[in-house]
């Protein structure tokens, strides 16, 4: 049986001049800013003009492109192998879509179609789910795949926050930097979101909480010092805190270590290679931190990928209605944006 794997990720501007339609591709998304279309279209407009010359700045950091597609290409290779290893019965082919740039949703229907699987199976590299970011990759997929009658068997692994070998794999990644240090706090950091998203039913939230609370006994360090915080905060509106700035400002000051985790990132890219490795040790700097350290995003740690090939694998395990399969977590009820409530 063959079996194709579309790897969900938010994509990145491959040179400079591409970061303004990134970004008009990241805030037309009715996800990010929702609006009818007469209205999102020109404000997406607007608002990608006048943040791309302070977002060309952060990618001049990274040479001038985001390292994101080449760094999802490799989890994908990694799991490609990895489930066509562990699976003697299905031959598995594995696919990167970026939501706000290429290969997009519409190039790689091409390519799934002519590989001609028997079953699709979907899998965002975001381990909590949240309505703007896997909801969003999810449904444009499945938009585009209708729009080309595209009629396969699909499958969708929405989330996957507690499974037992990703907490694993960012054990072991702490446990790489805190190893014999001492006076240090633990910042677990998640991509905020504004509050009325999570008012509205959007699970993140809560996904990120059950992440950190697991890592944090799985580690058993008595009297463990930390804490989790929400980075990334742009516009008007309240964001859910606290925010990982302040976090950083109140340690520093205390003289603390400080070890930051990326907690709903497995891959790297300008929010964990600038915001958190530059912008933010500088801070970390200037308010009296002595040592600054973060763990890396889980990338192709081995238990990362064995976690995505199991959940894969084994998704029968899993079943909620056939269509979906998340693993051993059931969202509280107030949380209607979660597919499993599908309340909407």
């Amino acid at each position: 049986m063959k079996k194709a794997v579309i790897l969900f990720n938010l994509g990145g501007p491959d040179k400079l001049e591409n970061v303004e339609p990134f970004l008009f591709n990241l805030f037309n998304d009715p996800a990010i800013l929702n609006l009818p279309t007469i209205f999102r279209y020109p404000l997406a407009k607007l608002i990608s003009n006048r943040r791309a010359p302070t977002a060309k700045k952060i990618y001049q950091e990274l040479g001038g492109s985001s390292p994101i597609l080449k760094l999802t290409e490799e989890q994908s290779n990694a799991l490609e192998l990895e489930l066509n290893n562990n699976d003697q019965n299905s031959e598995y082919e594995c696919f990167v879509v970026m939501r706000c740039w290429h290969p997009r949703a519409e190039e790689v229907v091409k390519k799934v179609r002519n590989f001609n699987p028997d079953e699709i199976i979907l899998m965002p590299l975001y381990p909590q789910y949240s309505a703007a970011t896997s909801g969003s990759s999810i449904k444009e997929w499945k938009d585009i795949c209708k729009k080309n009658n595209l009629k396969i068997k699909t499958s969708t692994i929405c989330c996957y926050p507690t499974d037992d070998n990703f907490i694993l794999a960012h054990k072991e990644e702490i446990l790489k930097k805190i190893n014999n240090l001492e006076n240090f706090k633990l910042i677990f950091s998640a991509h905020g979101l504004p509050e009325k998203n999570i008012k509205k039913g959007d699970p993140y939230q809560w996904q990120v909480e059950q992440s950190v609370n697991k890592i944090v006994k799985s580690l058993k360090i008595k009297n463990l010092d930390w804490i989790l915080s929400y980075q990334s905060r742009v516009g008007p509106l309240k964001w859910i805190g606290p925010s990982t700035e302040d976090v950083i400002i109140e340690n520093s000051k205390l003289e603390k270590h400080i070890v930051l985790v990326p907690i709903a990132f497995v891959s790297e890219h300008s929010e964990t290679l600038v915001e958190l490795d530059i912008e933010y040790k500088e801070l970390a700097d200037k308010n009296g931190c002595k040592y600054y350290t973060r763990v890396p995003a889980l990338g192709v740690n081995e238990n990362y990928i064995k976690a995505m090939s199991n959940l894969i694998i084994k998704k029968q395990n899993y079943n909620f209605d056939g269509k979906l399969f998340p693993p051993k977590i059931r969202c509280p009820n107030q949380f209607t944006k979660c597919p499993c409530l599908n309340r909407e």
